[in-house]
């Protein structure tokens, strides 16, 4: 059955959003307990990685992620914070709660919608894909 899905950012200021990439760094991060790891997994350059991990701890009046030194014979890693599992936590509620707002609303017109959909400009607000 198909079902409405959503992607959104949120903007807490001009310099300052969360959006489902920065997210799902997050929550690789928690995973795997590195931020090389996490970039690796999802298949990003550590530059970008660690760029967005700044970009997320300057956000907030503290950080979403903690690195720890390793050294010689390991020892290293990122560790999310309170906040970050809560910034986690509180995206992944309001996702849902889009998605459940979405599929709602936009039911009636998918018996409108291509089987075979071609390849749109831009990313789209809310896409229909099986679920």
């Amino acid at each position: 059955m198909k079902r409405a899905s959503v992607r959104f950012r949120v903007d807490f200021s001009p310099a300052s959003a969360v959006g489902p990439g920065k997210i799902a760094l997050l929550e690789r991060i928690e995973r795997r307990g590195s931020l090389s790891h996490a970039a690796r997994d999802l298949h990003m350059s550590y530059r970008r990685a660690w760029l967005l991990l700044a970009s997320l701890n300057s956000a907030f009046v503290e950080p979403v992620a903690v690195a720890r030194m390793g050294g010689y014979g390991g020892g290293g890693g990122t560790t999310l914070t309170p906040l970050g599992k809560e910034l986690i936590r509180r995206y992944r509620a309001f996702e849902r709660e889009l998605e459940a707002r979405a599929e709602t609303c936009f039911r009636p017109l998918r018996a409108a919608v291509r089987k075979k959909a071609r390849a749109a400009t831009g990313a789209p607000i809310v896409r229909l894909s099986e679920r």
